[in-house]
């Protein structure tokens, strides 16, 4: 018998409503350590809601999200209501997001990833310097001393997402949030992007611990490559949880006409409105 995982994510019961229009109605969900993940579904089904409750930007109007807390020798489950922000910035320390216009700040390739560490762990640009060259190797730049010196207005968009998976890669976070990696890319760097975010997963945290990874997407060729657990939203509900190949031989009326559509979806550029704007990351 294989031994039981550790859970990484527990949601119970969610529901969200916005001026008495309902967009979660009861979601349970939970993700093990080491679990990737892909949240699908239809404009406006809910993805990014249910995202922006696990990363306590919004607050349920019923139900738990319960997170495991990377902190503590245990690493339990901790509720996200209960928790100060005090708390949830010591929590949020063992996570990374990748967001969908990357959300890097203005200036350098190097400043951008220096910020978090002079910040929160107080260390100087020497020391920041190796661990900033090791990530953007990892993901594939060559003659990086140059490139920590571009500026981001200077990087195509393949090279912007790239540079915030290694920014999120540097923290050696936990737990990595990607919300459509792929919009607006071309094939080609879609791949490289696909690659990126299997390989990322893959790659064991310096303390020797797996990954979890959790997208949210309409990337059709990304679910063919990466082959998550696929979780499909639905009126506001969880209609499907289970394997990308049940998710794709799949001949229910729901998903079908979905799946279909999915390239079409992906094409759209982000909307402006989506709520991922942060100050200071424009």
């Amino acid at each position: 018998m294989k031994p039981e995982r550790t859970v990484e994510i527990r949601i119970e019961d969610l529901h969200k409503s916005f001026d008495e229009h309902p967009v979660l109605q009861g979601i349970d969900l939970t993700v093990q350590r080491s679990d990737l993940l892909a949240i699908v579904g239809g404009s406006g089904c809910g993805k990014t809601v249910l995202l922006k409750h696990i990363l306590r930007q919004l607050t349920p109007d019923r139900g738990r999200v319960l997170v495991a807390d990377h902190a503590r020798p245990d690493q339990a489950l901790v509720d996200l209501a209960t928790l100060t922000e005090e708390e949830m910035d010591e929590l949020r320390l063992h996570w990374a997001v990748v967001f969908q216009r990357n959300a890097l700040f203005s200036g350098s390739v190097f400043e951008n990833i220096a910020l978090w560490f002079r910040e929160v762990k107080g260390m100087s640009d020497a020391e920041v310097r190796p661990i900033a060259i090791e990530v953007l190797e990892s993901v594939g730049f060559t003659d990086v001393q140059r490139l920590l010196e571009k500026d981001r207005d200077e990087l195509s968009g393949g090279m912007a997402k790239r540079v915030a998976v290694a920014r999120a890669l540097s923290m050696d976070p936990a737990l990595m949030f990607y919300d459509e990696p792929t919009t607006g890319l071309d094939p080609v760097h879609a791949a490289q992007i696909h690659r990126l975010i299997h390989d990322t997963h893959h790659r064991l945290s310096r303390s020797g611990e797996p990954r979890t990874t959790v997208i949210i997407t309409h990337d059709k060729d990304l679910l063919h490559r990466l082959e998550p657990r696929i979780v499909m939203l639905h009126e506001g509900r969880i209609f499907f949880d289970g394997s990308f190949s049940e998710f794709e031989q799949s001949d229910s009326p729901i998903i079908r006409p979905y799946f279909d559509v999915m390239p079409i979806l992906h094409e759209r550029h982000p909307d402006a409105a989506s709520g991922w704007t942060i100050p200071g990351m424009e």
